[in-house]
């Protein structure tokens, strides 16, 4: 395929995600990373973690870039991810071969990639990333970014080394209709007044009952999908309880989620999500809160803030969190609402829910004969036109600038997540130094910050 097919091809799919229907992360596209080809036409892709998410995040890439590579520690994923590309690309004329590989560093390793998506378990993201960039790559990684506080320093420090451009999968700050990024609007626009509280439903996990030790499927290199996190017997059972009807209750794919050792249950999976959004609306994603406390309901009893039973899930079923903020502001994390999933946000002159599917409040309504302009969306959004997440990273890719999902302010929302999940596994408050990034006076949660990493696993930054 030459360089000029290459453009052609780049050109036309603008016209084609304008007016198609497409799923929740292609919403509303408006896509002008489309219209600027780099040096060498369309970049090309390297696909890390080919599992349930990435049927999302990958043909969603494939709109910007060429898949020539993917990676995933499962034989079947690897071979179906493969099989994916085929079919999305060969519609798009693209006949180049993908090859697969099970160890992603082999995909770092080749010069032709540009671009990697990242949509590996949540304990992966971060070494994958790091490695990623240092490697000379773009990434797009899935949410949640970190698996502790630590984990978004080394993160951070690692793209101010390497200057690469990063975008995280927090989708709900480009898409669902711009309720949320209008929602940003109204709260900072002052169109509530003062904000006092907000609340953020993001639901609560699973209590999976006993799971059965089982052998390890073949083709998944069980020692690689656990990587960082401590050795441990394979689980999996059909009569246990699971989260998601496509999977068997598990310590691996999809869920993994309910597992404190390769993730933060609900309080980082849609906390990712929702605190995110609100975090921006408070301003609070450039610095962060002063004291988190809850209470939580766990599958099992807890030790010194560590599951003693390894045969269920372990992460919180229930839990209601509440974050103190700069300017007398309460911010509520809690697994159910009278207003269900979705953010409330309730000031001194007025109150509005904003979720998925609606807006809701009177202050929403108003929106009908006073819309929040584009001009003013456009600024919220750095200056870009939002609609297509995965169309503003490829266009942050052309121009060099920061995604509208950076590093920073992910890093800043998913550090009140860890927090509120120390504070529930110890039982305690914790007051924090947003500055020096720190828990105060409290020595034993200071220890939370980050975790012990599996000898080969670990992540080789200092912060």
């Amino acid at each position: 395929m030459t360089h000029q097919t290459t453009r052609r091809n780049f050109l036309k799919t603008t016209a084609a995600l304008a007016g198609a229907t497409l799923p929740y992360w292609h919403t509303a596209a408006s896509n002008r990373a489309l219209g600027h080809a780099l040096v060498n036409g369309r970049p090309t892709l390297g696909c890390i973690g080919t599992g349930d998410r990435w049927q999302g995040v990958g043909p969603a890439a494939m709109e910007f870039a060429d898949c020539i590579a993917v990676c995933d520690v499962d034989l079947a994923h690897r071979e179906a991810g493969r099989e994916r590309v085929k079919s999305v690309q060969s519609n798009k004329g693209f006949s180049g071969d993908v090859e697969m590989y099970e160890d992603y560093r082999a995909l770092l390793d080749r010069k032709d990639i540009d671009v990697v998506t990242i949509v590996t378990p949540d304990h992966w993201h971060t070494k994958n990333a790091i490695d990623a960039m240092r490697a000379g790559k773009d990434v797009y990684c899935e949410k949640p970014l970190t698996l502790t506080i630590h984990e978004g320093k080394q993160i951070r420090k690692v793209l101010q080394e390497t200057k690469r451009v990063f975008q995280v999968g927090t989708q709900q700050r480009s898409e669902m209709g711009l309720r949320f990024l209008q929602a940003v609007a109204m709260v900072k626009d002052r169109r509530i007044g003062k904000v006092k509280k907000v609340v953020c439903d993001i639901g609560g996990s699973t209590d999976s009952g006993f799971i059965e030790t089982a052998d390890v499927p073949e083709g998944l290199n069980w020692d690689m999908w656990l990587g960082q996190a401590p050795m441990t017997a394979y689980r999996s059972s059909t009569t246990a309880k699971s989260s998601n009807s496509r999977y068997p209750a598990s310590r691996c794919h999809y869920e993994f989620r309910w597992w404190y050792e390769y993730s933060g249950g609900k309080m980082t999976d849609w906390g990712a999500h929702h605190v995110d959004i609100a975090s921006w609306a408070l301003g609070i994603d450039e610095t962060g809160p002063t004291a988190v406390e809850g209470t939580a309901k766990h599958p099992v009893e807890f030790k010194n803030g560590m599951p003693t039973q390894d045969d269920r899930y372990n992460a919180a079923v229930e839990f209601d969190v509440t974050v103190w903020c700069p300017g007398d502001v309460e911010m509520h994390i809690v697994s159910s609402s009278p207003d269900g999933n979705g953010i409330l946000f309730e000031g001194t002159e007025g109150r509005f829910h904003v979720s998925r599917g609606a807006m809701k409040g009177a202050p929403a309504e108003a929106l009908k004969t006073n819309p929040i302009t584009e001009e003013r969306l456009s600024e919220l959004y750095k200056g870009k036109k939002p609609g297509n997440h995965m169309g503003n990273f490829f266009e942050c890719v052309v121009d060099r600038t920061d995604p509208i999902s950076d590093v920073y302010s992910h890093h800043r929302a998913m550090t009140t997540c860890h927090l509120a999940n120390i504070a529930i596994r110890l039982g305690r408050k914790i007051n924090w130094d947003s500055k020096a990034e720190q828990i105060v006076g409290d020595s034993d949660a200071n220890q939370w910050l980050s975790r012990e990493q599996r000898k080969g696993y670990e992540i080789d930054v200092s912060v």
